[in-house]
């Protein structure tokens, strides 16, 4: 009888895998989960304005305007009409061509039961004069619903880009005549409260390149940057091809690696 070849013996430790790839599944599956708790707790809230009474109102610079949390899926009739007029007044010139197929895509994320929404109307005590008849002229989607008279909105939702939970800004949109005082900057400071309360790693959001004016406003005043995602950084020749650039602002070591520096 031959015996066996000595080096071919294998032990039963030899069968073993290391540690890391068995422990590694069970990783990903309790990462996943704790992400997903983070998510569904966030929409647990129903009004996220409650734990920021401070940004409730808005008086500054001649304009004064309170501001209410809103349901997509329980959007009253004129405020839905309300929000496609605005969507259509400020964004179809950054669109151009591609508004129409761009105005039903957001018709359907307006109602999303996903969407949450930040309501900004006019104080009811507000003077007169905060809005001058002329101002109030330029808003050509002047509210026609009950209430106060509403100037703008947020939209924004809690979604998972690269495995990283973030607040998803879809919309921010404000009348002309309420621009420029400052009250864009006061809603992005209360969404990032939002994000950062919420725990999640990051606020995003999408920016036509032709809106140069909302890219500058985003990038030299709030200090976002470009994003891994966007297409521009995941390949330039297909970045020169698309009209937008997905923009975002971490907050913590692993979301500014994935979604800044792509250290994936």
């Amino acid at each position: 009888m031959i015996a066996p070849h000595p080096y071919l013996i294998l032990h039963k430790d030899d069968l073993q895998l290391p540690r890391f790839f068995m422990e590694w599944p069970f990783k990903v599956l309790e990462k996943k989960r704790a992400i997903d708790e983070v998510i569904k707790t966030a929409y647990a809230e129903k009004d996220h304005l409650s734990s920021f009474p401070p940004f409730r109102r808005y008086d500054r610079n001649g304009l004064s305007v309170y501001l209410e949390s809103g349901l997509g899926e329980k959007l009253s009739s004129s405020m839905k009409r309300y929000i496609q007029n605005l969507l259509k007044v400020n964004m179809e010139g950054p669109y151009g061509p591609e508004w129409p197929t761009e105005e039903k895509v957001k018709r359907k994320e307006m109602v999303s039961p996903d969407a949450r929404y930040i309501i900004v109307r006019e104080a009811p005590d507000a003077k007169v004069d905060d809005i001058s008849k002329a101002e109030r002229e330029m808003c050509s989607t002047c509210w026609m619903g009950d209430g106060e008279p509403v100037v703008g909105f947020v939209h924004y939702r809690f979604i998972v880009e690269e495995d990283i939970p973030v607040v998803y800004i879809y919309e921010l949109q404000l009348e002309s005549c309420v621009q420029g005082r400052g009250l864009g900057k006061f809603l992005m400071q209360l969404i990032e409260l939002i994000a950062r309360k919420n725990r999640v790693g990051a606020v995003m959001l999408t920016v036509q390149k032709a809106n140069v004016s909302a890219m500058n406003f985003y990038r030299s005043k709030l200090r976002y940057v470009i994003s891994t995602i966007s297409p521009s950084r995941v390949d330039p020749l297909i970045g020169a091809e698309k009209n937008y650039e997905i923009l975002c602002k971490t907050f913590d070591r692993e979301a500014k690696a994935k979604l800044e520096d792509c250290q994936l």
